[in-house]
């Protein structure tokens, strides 16, 4: 069995040193590039108004994601909701526009990690408590099934951002030109 145990600690041992501290980060930032980035992007762009300065005025639907049971109590006249919710609807707007493009380009990555887990947060109690997702769509962990929207999808996401949280951009980012990395 010690034989065995060298062996497999030998092998692990040459592809940890030949993965270093590059692989993790990068392949994080690579993943949420190939499966969410268009995700948080094209939920963005259905909340901006018109003309090039659409941001500052969102549209009726970036009210509607966002206040869902207060749009409805109005009618759906999002002309009476106030100054609180004009910046919740523009700050949420470019956060979802300019979080993403910070963790791919590699700059202020473990910041803007961190603010897409807080994204994630208010996304899903939004779901649930103002779209009314419940029963399967919530889901449970450790209870079989892996394809719930709320809990399963979105712990995976928040890990993606937790690599990036504790390694950083890795080799291939602004942050590594640019910022003195990070000692363990």
């Amino acid at each position: 069995m010690t034989a065995i145990t060298n062996l497999y600690n030998s092998i692990m041992g040459l592809v940890l040193k030949a993965l270093g501290d590059w692989f993790l980060p990068t392949f994080a930032r690579f993943s949420f590039a190939a499966v969410l980035l268009m995700y948080f992007w094209n939920s963005a762009k259905t909340k901006l108004g018109d003309g090039i300065f659409g941001f500052l005025s969102p549209s009726d639907n970036a009210y509607i994601q966002m206040f869902p049971k207060t749009v409805e109590a109005l009618g759906y006249d999002t002309s009476q909701l106030g100054a609180f919710h004009w910046l919740v609807a523009v700050g949420g707007t470019v956060a979802e526009f300019i979080l993403p493009a910070l963790i791919i380009i590699g700059l202020f990555t473990r910041l803007a990690a961190i603010g897409m887990v807080g994204f994630i947060f208010v996304q899903s109690i939004v779901d649930v408590y103002g779209h009314g997702v419940a029963g399967k769509d919530i889901g449970a962990w450790f209870d079989g099934p892996s394809n719930a929207l709320i809990l399963d999808q979105r712990l995976m996401w928040v890990v993606l951002f937790a690599i990036l949280i504790v390694k950083g951009a890795g080799p291939l980012s602004v942050d590594r030109m640019l910022i003195k990395p990070i000692e363990d």
